[in-house]
């Protein structure tokens, strides 16, 4: 079974350009794309430059997707919060957040959904974890540890079937070696992603652990996207593979005999 995953970061529906707040864009630029699971970074909700919307239900309702998670990470001056969202066009059963933060730095975090994905003769639990890192080279290479080790990641099967994807601001391209070691796999040429008007950064990132097959990895170029936001989006397509017994258990395999 195919599954279209997208990342992107939104800057809070305003444009890198033009500075305007134009939600009914981003949902266009994604709507286009018709993905499955979506995970978007720098949300908006009860903050004045963004009318004071909640735009995990503003986009939620404009794309049609009625499974939706959202969890604050930094406090905005004058009221409401920005941080991470997930939507899904499968049943999100449940929702944790990873505080990811490290002294003296802005906020960080991880959210974590877990989507129920049934259709023909696949009946899996997809883990979905939608990340946004520091700025800062050994703040990265320490909130992946944080992450690595935190629960519930490092209690699952390594057969279950996991996409983690994100704002990770990798400007080096080397965050991936540091996943790879957990079993995770994606592309080693990932597209450029950042300033959207003019890509020069690679800061944008999908993998996948388990039961789940890296097709494609792409960028969205459409004139719209170059204006949307400050990122592009990035569309990645899996494969998931039909379940197999105890693999989607929240519990780490046994140790082998000797």
């Amino acid at each position: 079974m195919k599954l279209r995953i997208l990342s992107y970061n939104i800057h809070k529906c305003i444009g890198g350009m033009d500075r305007k707040y134009e939600p009914t864009r981003i949902a266009e630029v994604i709507r286009k794309l018709d993905v499955d699971v979506l995970m978007l970074q720098e949300v908006d909700a009860g903050v004045s430059r963004s009318k004071g919307d909640r735009q995990t239900e503003v986009l939620g309702e404009e794309l049609g997707l009625r499974y939706r998670t959202w969890f604050p990470n930094v406090d905005v001056r004058g009221g409401g919060q920005y941080g991470n969202a997930i939507l899904s066009r499968y049943p999100i059963i449940e929702s944790t957040n990873i505080d990811l933060s490290v002294r003296f730095k802005k906020k960080r975090s991880v959210l974590h959904g877990v989507l129920r994905v049934r259709h023909d003769d696949i009946d899996r639990t997809v883990h979905v974890f939608n990340m946004h890192l520091g700025l800062a080279g050994y703040e990265r290479k320490l909130q992946l540890k944080m992450f690595l080790e935190s629960h519930p990641f490092a209690h699952l099967h390594h057969d279950t079937p996991v996409l983690v994807g994100g704002d990770l601001n990798d400007v080096y391209g080397g965050l991936g070696s540091l996943l790879a070691p957990s079993g995770f796999r994606g592309i080693d040429r990932r597209p450029l992603t950042f300033p959207a008007w003019g890509p020069m950064r690679a800061l944008d990132a999908i993998f996948v652990r388990g039961d789940v097959d890296f097709m494609r990895l792409s960028r969205c170029d459409s004139d719209l996207a170059r204006r949307a936001s400050d990122h592009r989006p990035i569309v990645a397509d899996v494969r998931l593979r039909a379940h197999h017994p105890h693999h989607d258990a929240h519990h780490k395999p046994p140790s082998p005999r000797p």
